[in-house]
């Protein structure tokens, strides 16, 4: 059993009174989230921040008529409970986890919270006996359907074409600065400063096990450097390169991926067999880097390939140079 299932009520056992507080919770957690995406877009999407604005001030509207319905009814006092005290009803996203992945996901994430809201007014609808809650209900239901295209149409209110282009070209270029730009600095150098060390070592003892060894040090080690050193050297103010940790974390994990791609090969017990698939992995990198440099960044095909491919093949020739020697 999923700990604190048996401690959740079913929405079948709720009484009107509790539907409708559950309705006035959601509402006003629902306005919550919006006016933190609205303030988290302030800064750099003004237009989408006003979407959010209205969104949530259509919710606390909704809230302040189900208040009104509760009052008539039941009186002032409101009984405590939320979406997670019912079992199977839906539940939210972690604010953090929705705001952090961008402008397109927050949109999205506000559709489909209109969508589920719409299906609970609707149920709740069917579940009540007292006329005037019943047609409350199905009002929100409905004005909740309208809402599940709601961005759609706020869009078009606040954003023209131009706003959103912008707004979307900011978004994109946020990304690459983020995520990206870090992300590929990372596997760029994980990739090829792992070359000799792994090499060096491979055809100095012929032994796949110091070799794999070896390769996870230098892997992990060059993704703690990594991290550490993208997100301490810039805090992103100034330069609009957003979180030193997102950064961090990009560049980090990358590092050591690449590193990690012509390491693990040695897991396999026979030398020839381990080292031919490691070249190959290396080879797969390299290009994949110059792909990635080519598609994100806008690096001119030739230049990327000069940078990567023969830097690389430098590196690893002085890693088989120096083993071998």
């Amino acid at each position: 059993m999923i700990p604190g299932m048996a401690t959740r009520r079913h929405f079948s056992d709720l009484s009107e009174q509790e539907i409708l507080a559950l309705a006035i919770s959601s509402e006003e957690d629902d306005a919550r989230i919006y006016r933190t995406y609205a303030d988290k877009l302030r800064g750099d999407f003004a237009a989408s921040a006003e979407i959010f604005d209205a969104m949530a001030k259509e919710e606390d509207t909704h809230r302040h008529w189900l208040i009104e319905r509760h009052r008539a009814r039941f009186g002032d006092v409101i009984p405590l409970i939320r979406r997670e005290h019912v079992a199977g009803f839906y539940t939210r996203r972690p604010i953090w986890l929705v705001e952090n992945l961008g402008l397109d996901r927050m949109r999205a994430e506000a559709e489909a919270m209109e969508h589920d809201a719409e299906a609970f007014y609707r149920r709740a609808a069917a579940t009540t006996t007292d006329a005037d809650t019943r047609k409350l209900l199905g009002d929100l239901a409905a004005a909740e359907a309208r809402h599940g295209h709601r961005a759609g149409a706020l869009n078009e209110q606040h954003l023209d074409d131009e706003a959103k282009g912008e707004e979307d070209r900011a978004a994109h270029r946020q990304f690459l600065l983020t995520w990206v730009q870090p992300g590929l600095a990372g596997l760029m150098d994980g990739s090829v400063s792992t070359l000799a060390p792994i090499f060096a070592t491979a055809f100095a003892t012929h032994d796949p096990k110091t070799t794999l060894l070896v390769g996870l040090a230098a892997s992990v080690g060059a993704g703690i450097s990594m991290g550490f050193t993208e997100a301490a050297h810039d805090d992103g103010v100034l330069s609009g390169r957003g979180s030193p940790v997102k950064r961090g974390l990009a560049s980090g994990v990358m590092t050591t991926l690449g590193g990690l791609g012509h390491a693990l090969p040695y897991l396999i017990s026979d030398f020839w067999t381990a080292t031919t698939i490691a070249m190959i992995v290396v080879f797969i990198e390299l290009w994949a880097i110059v792909w990635i440099q080519n598609r994100f960044m806008e690096t001119p095909f030739l230049r990327a390939t000069f940078q990567v491919v023969l830097g690389g093949a430098l590196v690893f020739a002085a890693g088989i140079l120096i083993g071998g020697g």
